[in-house]
Formats: C-alpha cells, structure tokens, sequence
C-alpha cells in the first residue's frame, strides 16, 4: 500500500500556541494535551491545552546552570533532558525534587554537553553533535558526532565520526536507527539489533541549503524532518524518496548561508538572524492531539510552538504506550 498523499503547506496555515518560550527546540506532545519543550528560562516548559504556560517542573534547573535541549519522558512520568550547559551529559527530573544524574560519563570520561534523548523501552539513546564545541564554524567536515547507548544502566558508544547529530528515531517496526546529521545535510538509517548495535548505514542526503534537525515518525512509516535555517518540512519515504511540504524562507538569505556553509565559514551569528515570514529555525517536530494528527513544530528562534493539521496521524511515541 502506497503512502498517503499530501498536499504542501503554507505559511499561513501555521497555528500558534503557547506565548513566552525561549528556544522551544525540542517538543513533546502529550496524551492530555500538554505540550512539553526544553526551555532556557523556565527549564522545562509546559504549554497547558488552553494555550498557558508555566514550568513543567519545580527545580530550577536554568539556575543550577543547565540548558535543556533535548527532552523524554520516561515510563515513570519523570523526564529525562539532554544538557547543553557546561556539566553536560543527561539528567532526570521529576516534577518535584532536584536534577540527578542519568548518564554523565562515559568510558570513565566526562560525557560533555548533549544534543538529544529519546527513550525507547528499555533502551535510552543521547547523541552529542559535536565533542569539539569550542570550534566557531558550522561545517561539514566535523566528525566528532556520537551516537550513545544507554542500557541496564551501562553507556556505551553505538556510533561515532558523525556530523552535527542532532535527533534520532528508531521506527516503528524496531528496524531502524535514523539520525540527522545537520550541516552534512543528511539523514543517515542505520539497521539496529536488538542488542541495540548499529550497522548498514544508508545515508539520504539532501541538497546544500537544507538542514535536517528534528523528526518524527508517521502512522505508515514515513519519517517527518524539520530544517533550521530554510525551515522546511520534509517527509522521507520507507524507501528513502522524499518531498518537501512546508518552507519558510527568504530565498536570497538561504542562498548565501549556503554558501556561506560551503565555504565554510558559518558561525551562529548567520545561524541565529536567519528568519522565516512567520517562523525561525524550526527544530522540532511531534505528533499529538487526541487522533495524533496534529504537527507540533518548536525552534530556535520561536517564543511558541507552532501547529499544523496531518491527514495522517503520527506514530505514537513512548510515552503514549
């Protein structure tokens, strides 16, 4: 059976929800109509279904010095958040009660500062774009990228020699590894074992002005990318075919990042100022609402998360089981 068949969207057609979030990158739809997104002020933030916002947690984790990027939600309702701020590693909290170590460490080194976390079952697993973040240029030759493994309370490395790892997805038939590898400008599939090592690695790669950042999967299988900078939404078939349903750009601004990052001379000063009509560097996407066929898109460079109407529902993530 083919996939559905889906119209592109506009601009105009975006939702907002939400008001006040800063660097809403990561979001998380949940069953009850919350929505969660890692924060640099309020730490994890909680979008209620009327639109409010508050924190989702009563520990002051900005204040402690953390900077959520990532967030998961684990079996028990705590969440897990991949740390950008100088203690790096992951860490767990709950709604109430501090921050504790998750995986901070591994092969007895220091793990650094952390993209993303997803749990998967009994398996949890980080990535860490880039192991030498002092450098000032986004480019496609940094191969520092890790992909982390966490099970039975043991880290291991499942990946390395990447690109900018952003966010990874397992599919819904247990398959597959995905990760977007940023400004190499792919996504790379790998097959996963149930031992959960990585093998066979297929890259998509796209052209050189698209970004992929976050992702999530649909109902048939079908994998939902979201671009910083050119803010597009791209949906990847299973054979790795894919379209282009949504973008918001200024055309001759994504031209000269473009080349600006083939040159190799992209900082986060062009990174930060690039903007969209209504939205800037979009980073994230989820299913949710109550039939899951509601796209949640967070960014950088967005104080909402933004909503967009699916025909096809999304595949239920984790925390929906």
């Amino acid at each position: 059976m083919g996939l559905t068949t889906i119209e592109p969207y506009e601009p105009a057609d975006l939702a907002q929800i939400g008001s006040g979030l800063n660097r809403p990158e990561c979001v998380l739809a949940a069953p009850d109509g919350s929505l969660y997104t890692g924060d640099w002020t309020l730490g994890i933030a909680r979008t209620a279904p009327d639109g409010t916002t508050g924190p989702a947690v009563e520990a002051d984790l900005v204040g402690q010095g953390f900077r959520p990027n990532g967030i998961a939600l684990t079996a028990g309702g705590e969440f897990l958040f991949a740390n950008m701020g100088r203690a790096g590693g992951v860490w767990k909290v709950g709604p109430r009660g501090d921050a504790s170590a998750f995986a901070t460490e591994l092969a007895g080194q220091p793990m650094g500062r952390t993209n993303f976390v997803l749990v998967d079952g009994d398996r949890v697993w980080i990535t860490i774009s880039s192991r030498a973040r002092h450098h000032e240029h986004f480019t496609a030759d940094e191969d520092s990228g890790q992909i982390l493994l966490v099970r039975d309370g043991q880290v291991t490395l499942a990946a390395d020699g990447l690109n900018w790892t952003n966010e990874v997805r397992v599919s819904p038939d247990g398959a597959h590894l995905f990760v977007n590898e940023t400004f190499a400008c792919r996504t790379t599939r790998y097959d996963v074992s149930a031992d959960g090592s990585l093998s066979s690695p297929v890259q998509l790669n796209y052209p050189g002005d698209t970004y992929p950042d976050g992702m999530a999967f649909d109902a048939e299988g079908a994998l939902w990318v979201v671009c910083v900078i050119s803010n597009r939404l791209i949906r990847v078939a299973p054979d790795l075919s894919w379209k282009v349903l949504f973008e918001d750009v200024d055309r001759d601004e994504l031209a000269h990042i473009a080349s600006t990052h083939a040159a190799g001379d992209l900082t986060w000063e062009h990174i930060s100022q690039s903007r969209g009509s209504r939205v800037a560097n979009l980073a994230s996407v989820a299913f949710g609402g109550p039939d899951l066929k509601t796209l949640y898109l967070g960014g950088l460079g967005v104080s909402q998360v933004q909503a967009l109407q699916s025909p096809v529902a999304g595949a239920p993530m984790a925390h929906w089981r």
